[in-house]
C-alpha cells in the first residue's frame, strides 16, 4: 500500500487549498449492505469537509479537463500552472487535484481502480523513478496511485490526472515453488488474484524457470512476511534490480538495513533526499547491481536508495488507503499500512477478524505522517476472493468459438451461461467484432486470460 501527497518519487504538491474534498466510494465489493453504505456516507462528506478543513492537492501535470479535474485558481488560492492540448492549440490552465486513491489495477476502459473508473484520457503517467511513461503501459495488476478530480459517486467515476506505478521487486528467480518463489530473499506468493503477462509469459507459471529474471507487483503480508503477487512480468533487459518495502531492520553504524529477511549495504550510497533519516517501518525503494547471481552473499551492496514521502503537515489532509495491516496492537488500536501509521482508536468496535497480514479499506485524515482513522472495513481482494474481480469495457476483436479479445486482453468465454449474458436474449452469437460489451470475470489457470462471469452488450 502507498498513497502519497507529496515526495520527490511522486511530486504531489500540497500547498494549493481547493474548495471540495471528495472522499473515494467503497467500491461495489465493500460497500456490504447498501443501507449501511448509505448511513455512513455522509459522516464521510462531514469528514471532508470539517476535519480535513478544506485543504486540497494541486498537481503540476498535462492532463485534459473533465471530470471535475480542471478549475481555474480563486483569489485566494496558490496553484501550479499545466498544460492542456485541444486539437492543435495547447493553453494554460491550473489543475487541482480532489482525490488520490491507490490500488490495482481491475480493470480497463477508462483505467478502474478500487471499483472507480478513472478517464486517463491526457492523463501524465509516470513510474516510481519518475520516467515519464504512458497509458498503454498500465496493465491488470498493477499497483498504482492515482490522483484525481472528484469522485462521482453515482457513477464510480472520475478525471485522473496523474497516475504512477511501480513494482515491488525485480530480480531472479532462485527458488520456484508450485505456487511461490524466492527473488532477493523475498518469498512472493501466486494468489487467485494474481496475473501473469501474456506476452512475456504466456503459459503462466511454466514459463518461470530459476535465474529467470521477473518483476513483481504486489503486497506486504505481515503474517507470513511473503509477498502477495498482483502481477509479474518477465523484463527483456533490466538495468538494475529492485527492492521497495518497509525496513525491517537497521544498523546505522555497519551502514546495513533489511527489507524482510533481505540484508542490504548501503555504505558509500547517497541517499535521496539528502535529509532522509532512515529508520525501522519506513519504507524505501533500493537498486542494486544486476551482477548479482544465486550465490551472491548477503548483504547486497546498494546503489541507490530513496524514500516515497508521505504527508507530514500539521494540516489534516482526507485519505482513503487499501492496504494490509501489520503491527496489530489490539489495545491501542493502532496499526500500520506498509509504514503508515494508522490510529483507530475513534473506532468503537474495529472489524472481527483484524489481524496483521489482513487487507483493509481505511477512511479517514492523514495529518504528521499518522492517518486518524474513521472507518475500517475488512477485504479480501488482493487473495482473489471474487468471481468478477477484473472488468473490461470496449470494442470486441479477435473473435473464435471460445474467445475475443478486448482491450488486448483475450476473454474466454466457453464456461458463460444464459444467464450471464445481458440483457435478456443476448447469447453467444452476438459476440462479433465490432460489438461493445462490459465483461466481467477472474484469470484462468494459466492467469494470463480473464474468464468471464458475465457479459453486457453496451450500445
Amino acid at each position: 500500500m502507498h498513497i502519497y501527497f507529496g515526495n520527490t518519487d511522486h511530486p504531489l504538491e500540497t500547498s494549493m487549498p481547493f474548495s471540495f474534498i471528495k472522499l473515494l466510494p467503497f467500491d461495489e465489493h465493500s460497500r456490504g449492505d447498501a443501507k449501511r453504505a448509505q448511513a455512513r456516507w455522509p459522516a464521510r462528506v462531514a469528514l471532508g469537509l470539517g476535519a480535513v478543513s478544506l485543504i486540497g492537492l494541486a498537481l503540476l501535470a498535462g492532463c485534459g479537463g473533465g471530470g471535475g479535474g480542471t478549475s481555474a485558481a480563486s483569489s485566494t488560492s496558490t496553484s501550479s500552472s499545466g498544460t492542456v492540448s485541444s486539437g492543435s492549440t495547447t493553453t494554460a490552465t491550473t489543475l487541482s487535484a480532489a482525490a488520490v486513491t491507490e490500488g490495482t489495477i481491475t480493470g480497463f476502459g477508462s483505467v478502474i481502480v478500487n471499483g472507480v473508473r478513472f478517464d486517463s484520457e491526457s492523463c501524465s503517467v509516470v513510474d516510481d523513478s519518475g520516467a515519464s511513461a504512458t497509458v498503454d503501459q498500465l496493465k491488470l495488476g498493477m499497483r498504482v496511485e492515482v490522483s484525481s478530480g472528484t469522485v462521482d459517486s453515482a457513477t464510480s467515476s472520475a478525471k485522473a490526472l496523474k497516475i504512477s506505478f511501480g513494482s515491488r521487486v525485480i530480480g531472479p528467480v532462485t527458488l520456484l515453488g508450485s505456487s511461490t518463489l524466492s527473488i532477493l530473499g523475498q518469498t512472493i506468493d501466486i494468489v487467485d488474484a494474481t496475473v501473469f503477462d501474456s506476452s512475456t509469459l504466456p503459459n503462466g507459471l511454466s514459463d518461470i524457470t530459476e535465474a529467470k529474471v521477473i518483476e513483481v507487483h504486489g503486497l506486504p503480508d505481515a503474517a507470513t512476511g511473503h509477498i502477495l503477487a498482483t502481477r509479474l512480468h518477465a523484463p527483456a533487459s533490466v538495468s538494475a534490480y529492485k527492492l521497495r518495502g518497509a525496513i525491517s531492520a537497521l544498523d546505522t553504524s555497519a551502514q546495513t538495513l533489511s527489507i524482510g529477511s533481505t540484508s542490504i549495504s548501503y555504505a558509500g550510497v547517497t541517499l535521496t533526499p539528502s535529509t532522509l533519516a532512515l529508520a525501522t517501518g519506513l519504507v524505501v525503494r533500493v537498486t542494486l547491481p544486476t551482477t548479482l547471481t544465486t550465490t551472491s552473499v548477503q548483504p547486497y551492496a546498494a546503489t541507490a536508495v530513496s524514500a516515497p514521502g508521505r504527508a507530514s503537515s500539521s494540516t489534516p489532509l482526507a485519505a482513503h488507503v487499501r492496504g494490509t495491516v501489520a503491527a496489530y496492537d489490539a489495545t491501542l488500536k493502532t496499526f500500520t499500512l506498509d509504514g503508515l501509521k494508522v490510529d483507530a482508536s475513534a473506532i468503537t468496535t474495529l472489524p472481527a477478524g483484524l489481524a496483521d497480514g489482513v487487507e483493509v479499506d481505511v477512511l479517514g485524515s492523514v495529518s504528521n505522517s499518522v492517518l486518524v482513522a474513521t472507518a475500517v472495513t475488512l477485504k479480501t481482494e488482493a487473495r482473489g476472493k471474487d468471481g468478477k474481480r477484473f472488468e473490461l469495457h470496449g470494442t470486441i476483436s479477435g473473435v473464435t468459438a471460445t474467445s475475443f479479445v478486448l482491450r488486448g486482453i483475450t476473454v474466454d468465454y466457453s464456461a458463460m451461461t444464459a444467464a450471464g449474458y445481458l440483457p435478456s436474449g443476448k447469447t453467444a452469437a452476438d459476440l462479433i467484432a465490432g460489438a461493445k460489451v462490459e465483461v466481467k470475470g477472474t484469470v484462468d489457470s494459466t492467469r494470463t486470460k480473464v474468464v468471464a462471469s458475465s457479459i453486457q452488450f453496451e450500445r
